[in-house]
């Protein structure tokens, strides 16, 4: 019996999202192999893939339902926890 189910990705300029009718059983990473959202990005397949469900981070092998939508994360440009530490260093500006 086919599962339905959407595939996201979020790139600056624009939001991807492909509906696809999959096989039950099938992975978060087939759902993207399949979907060709990686298509055309150099080195995307190459590199690890950090996929969710509705926004809770899943191994790429999970097992897929009628209705997932499987997201794909881009990696940060900066770890949020040394971005705030250089922030915090920065000297305000005084308020008069």
């Amino acid at each position: 019996m086919p599962i339905r189910v959407e595939v996201v990705r979020a790139l600056r300029e624009e939001q991807v999202l492909v509906a696809l009718d999959l096989e039950e059983g099938a992975t978060a990473r087939e759902a993207v192999l399949r979907s060709g959202i990686l298509a055309g990005e150099p080195g995307a397949a190459a590199a690890p893939l950090v996929l969710g469900i509705y926004g809770r981070v899943v191994p790429a092998g999970t097992p897929l339902r009628d209705g997932d939508r499987v997201e794909v994360y881009r990696p940060l440009a900066a770890d949020p926890s040394s971005a705030r530490r250089a922030r915090a260093r920065w000297p305000r500006a005084r308020r008069d």
